[in-house]
């Protein structure tokens, strides 16, 4: 399944012709990765989901590559891409909805084929309220990077106080 949708990210973004926008999109689609890679740094000994390769070969770390660095960066260049820009309110609602409702529909079938597990209270109705957050941020972020990331910190933070996530590293003396 990670595979999969690894290579149909890639071809969504080619057949869909997004990839034309990816300079204007590219901070975005940064954005985006550095999520990934803060939630992969800071909860690395907690975490709430993790993916589970379902092919051999195809650890965890190559997992993880192929999500921070295709699959969330062409959902945001997707995502952005297609944003109805000047429509009205139902059309733009309609817009993050779809994409809410395609993320929680993978991420639905990944927990039935038991690709991603869960613990410490998370859920796949967490991921929903989470992608919820996160459309609304990625177009925030397209829009006014810098105020995004400063509402980033604090709801990082409401993230790591609310799943009593441990913010201390041990360290291991030799």
């Amino acid at each position: 399944m990670h595979i999969f949708l690894t290579i149909i990210s890639f071809i969504a973004v080619w057949v869909r012709r997004d990839y034309r926008n990816w300079e204007r999109m590219y901070p975005t689609m940064q954005y985006i990765a550095l999520g990934n890679l803060t939630y992969n740094f800071l909860c690395a000994a907690h975490w709430l989901w993790r993916m589970s390769p379902d092919i051999d070969w195809y650890n965890f770390t190559l997992l993880e590559m192929g999500y921070t660095f295709v699959v969330f960066p062409a959902t945001a260049l997707m995502f952005l891409s297609r944003y109805p820009e000047g429509a009205g309110f139902w059309r733009i609602i309609r817009h993050y909805l779809c994409w809410i409702g395609i993320y929680v529909g993978f991420e639905y079938i990944m927990q039935a084929q038991g690709t991603i597990v869960y613990k410490y209270g998370w859920s796949l109705g967490w991921s929903a309220i989470f992608d919820c957050i996160m459309f609304p941020f990625l177009r925030m972020h397209y829009k006014k990077p810098l105020l995004t990331f400063l509402l980033s910190i604090p709801m990082a933070l409401f993230w790591l106080w609310l799943f009593d996530i441990p913010t201390h590293i041990p360290i291991e003396k030799r």
